[in-house]
């Protein structure tokens, strides 16, 4: 096996299961392929691997790119997708991708700092929204992505797995979500390709762009919702996360033309879908998501 942390070895088991674990025992097997399929030569990995293998590469001109290896599943088939839709506006560009591989190549985005580098949140934000903007695609005629509403699927998971109720969760919140979710179903927005995920871990600073999203979900849903990942990403980092979350919220309305009010719903019902998938998959990990849809709920 490729050496990897063994935190990244753990979480790829923890997650894909079997398949994960022979994924990476063929890791180098496909680090190899990779290397005389695309005309590379692979550096070691990032040391901050979570979900996917992440390397600098050199190719035979000299360039420099990044290879990005999974154990094959749809939401890697659906971020080549995302990302090949995209085109480059407003997000990394895709060099090269093979799907059956769980393999793609990557532009390398320099210097590639993080937006949560930026101490400003107000700049952060406005930073953020400018790239949702560069990102949104119309929908193609002819697509497998996900649907906002497929998502929304957990909510109903929660209740089916905890005999009805709550469980460790508010059941206020919960009815709030729940109705969001139904009263949005019937009154959609003009559905987008979104990214999904668009927190600062997603937004790396670049050269050709001044920032840029990398690892697209790839969901089709209604402009208005790409807001929420971001608003319960660092809200915690300040003493006055009221304060913040408000700020963040009105900001986002201004610069994005959002009803403030559809921001707020939308935010507080994925904070609550998000608390329930860390449940669901680990049983813990879920207060922060929690907190984030109190302090919605109060605005």
């Amino acid at each position: 096996m490729e050496q990897v942390p063994e935190s990244f070895v753990a979480t790829i088991i923890d997650i894909r299961g079997d398949a994960g674990a022979d994924w990476l025992l063929r890791l180098g097997e496909t680090i190899a392929l990779c290397e005389e399929q695309w005309s590379l030569r692979a550096q070691p990995p990032f040391a901050d691997l979570s979900y996917n293998f992440v390397a600098p590469v050199v190719r035979d001109d000299s360039t420099e790119a990044i290879l990005k290896l999974g154990a094959p599943h749809n939401e890697l088939r659906t971020e080549i997708d995302a990302l090949r839709h995209i085109g480059g506006g407003g997000a990394v560009r895709l060099l090269d991708a093979d799907p059956d591989l769980g393999a793609m190549l990557l532009e390398r985005l320099n210097p590639g700092a993080t937006l949560d580098s930026v101490g400003d949140d107000e700049q952060a934000t406005s930073i953020a929204a400018h790239v949702m903007k560069q990102l949104w695609r119309p929908v193609p005629s002819d697509h497998e992505f996900p649907s906002v509403w497929d998502w929304a699927t957990g909510i109903g998971r929660l209740r089916n797995h905890l005999e009805g109720e709550t469980g460790p969760f508010s059941t206020r919140l919960v009815e709030q979500a729940e109705a969001i979710y139904s009263e949005f179903m019937i009154m959609a927005g003009e559905p987008v390709l979104l990214h999904g995920d668009l927190h600062h871990e997603n937004i790396l600073s670049a050269e050709r762009d001044p920032w840029l999203a990398i690892d697209p979900k790839g969901v089709i849903g209604e402009a208005e919702y790409e807001v929420g990942a971001f608003l319960r990403n660092h809200f915690l980092d300040t003493p006055e996360p009221g304060r913040l979350m408000a700020r963040r919220v009105d900001q986002f309305a201004e610069e994005l033309g959002f009803d403030r009010q559809r921001i707020i719903d939308w935010g507080l019902a994925q904070a609550v879908l998000s608390a329930w998938w860390s449940f669901e998959s680990h049983g813990e990990g879920w207060d922060d998501a929690i907190a984030c849809a109190e302090l919605l709920a109060k605005l």
